[in-house]
């Protein structure tokens, strides 16, 4: 079973101040598969990180629309993102790595739940959760 969700080192590192969401340039990297990506990775790596017209390798920035927000109700903290869109895309990819490109620490890998494929140069568009305090990607209580 893959597990998807924050990685140890973004939390421990959010402690350190090695992250700042609102001002750092946060991407997102597809993959072909996990072999190297789980709540243990550390860092951006090129291992099993898919090719494909339309796709640069280290993905691409996300842009945050909604600063992190503090839900004093239900004692939790969020960031939202709006979705990110490769176009001219032909490609597969099972799953996908948010990280910090300015020192490309890991924050959170995703699991697609199958391999998603695109072709015929169409739009491949991963979309987040809305962002609440129950359901945002990245969120802590």
């Amino acid at each position: 079973m893959i597990v998807q969700g924050q990685t140890t080192s973004f939390k421990k590192e959010l402690y350190l101040g090695v992250h700042d969401l609102d001002t750092d340039t946060i991407k997102i990297a597809l993959y072909t598969g996990f072999a190297d990506l789980n709540l243990d990775t550390t860092v951006y790596t090129t291992t099993n990180e898919i090719t494909g017209t339309g796709y640069t390798a280290g993905g691409k920035p996300l842009t945050v629309t909604q600063v992190p927000v503090g839900d004093l109700t239900n004692n939790t903290a969020y960031v939202s993102f709006a979705p990110v869109v490769w176009t001219g895309a032909s490609f597969t990819a099972r799953c996908a790595l948010i990280y910090n490109s300015n020192t490309n620490a890991s924050v959170c890998v995703l699991d697609f739940g199958s391999d998603k494929t695109n072709t015929q140069a169409g739009t491949f568009t991963v979309t987040f959760p809305t962002a609440t305090s129950t359901s945002a990607i990245i969120r802590f209580n």
